[in-house]
């Protein structure tokens, strides 16, 4: 769903978040060019506590205020976050961003970069766009996921995931053993190398890998696709918004397995059972232009619109 953006919390000065693959270079380099636009408009900028030597060493102009993941930068009037970095940078900043309800506006550095919306060549339009508040929210769903051991009444463990959940096995040579249910009912008994449920946003990820379909941004829905599962029906299939998933380790599984949000959180199982379905809480992600999905896909993966048909030399080739 996309939306005109809401006006900036009430505060004496207009702050943003900037988060920075450390890391890698070009996106410091990135990072800095913003960090002085913000300055040369007054805005404040908070910081990973661990980013503020470097970031302030190459750009001391820049208003740079520390925030820690614990705190986390809803509590200091944050319009947005604005991340330098690839898509696993962005999904770091969901960390902080998506419990806060904060607009994330990926600048890619990465290599595919799907949930970014600008280039580091447009690093000067950004800071216009997002000095004049004229990004506007594209709502993605976010999945809640929740572990529970045997006999447990009140879960282990849990996370959300903006790509997807996935339980996989612990060891390479075993497998897991695991009863899928959807909405209460069981659906599947699979001996497999595991089992993911993404987003619409997750479909071009880990799932897209795994043999799932891609699904358009704006598609209420979620994904469950098994990983190698050794059965005759083991196929991705595409359920409701409202659908509740649960997969339940099974006692003769020789295998332990890892429950993984984002291949960024994670918590060890065995015999446990996860329940997913869709969170209250929502990605929203900033967007400064109306690009269609169709062509971002395009773009992204680099499909051969012209066809595999096209003469090197321009000629015309028979139908």
């Amino acid at each position: 769903m996309n939306e005109a953006h809401p006006t900036a919390a009430v505060a004496d000065v207009r702050r943003v978040a900037v988060l920075t693959h450390s890391g890698r270079p070009p996106a410091v380099e990135a990072a800095v060019r913003f960090l002085h636009g913000m300055g040369e408009h007054g805005l404040e900028c908070l910081v990973p506590e661990v980013d503020l030597e470097l970031l302030r060493g190459r750009c001391p102009a820049a208003r740079l205020v520390p925030f820690e993941g614990a705190t986390g930068p809803e509590q200091d009037h944050c319009e947005i976050m604005v991340v330098f970095g690839g898509d696993g940078t962005i999904l770091r900043g969901a960390e902080w961003a998506v419990p806060a309800g904060v607009p994330l506006l990926g600048v890619n550095l990465g290599h595919v970069g799907f949930l970014a919306e600008a280039e580091s060549s447009e690093i000067d339009t950004v800071v216009e766009q997002v000095v004049a508040r004229s990004w506007r929210l594209e709502e993605r769903t976010v999945l809640e996921v929740v572990v529970t051991e045997p006999g447990a009444t009140t879960p282990r463990w849990r996370s959300f995931a903006v790509n997807e959940f996935s339980l996989e096995k612990a060891a390479r040579e075993k497998m897991l053993e695991v009863m899928v249910e959807i909405d209460g009912r069981p659906l599947s008994r699979w001996s497999c190398d595991g089992v993911l449920v993404a987003t619409p946003t997750g479909s071009t990820a880990y799932a897209f890998s795994a043999g799932g379909p891609v699904m358009w941004p704006d598609v209420e829905a979620l994904l469950l696709v098994p990983l190698s599962a050794h059965a005759l029906f083991a196929r991705p299939l595409v359920l409701g918004p409202s659908s509740t998933i649960r997969v339940q380790m099974l006692g003769v599984s020789k295998a332990a397995g890892v429950v993984w949000c984002d291949g960024r959180r994670s918590v060890d199982v065995s015999g446990a059972s996860v329940e997913v379905h869709r969170s209250d809480h929502r990605l929203r992600l900033a967007r400064l232009t109306e690009a269609p999905f169709t062509d971002r896909l395009v773009g992204k993966f680099g499909l051969r619109v012209e066809g595999w048909r096209s003469d090197p030399l321009g000629r015309e080739l028979p139908a």
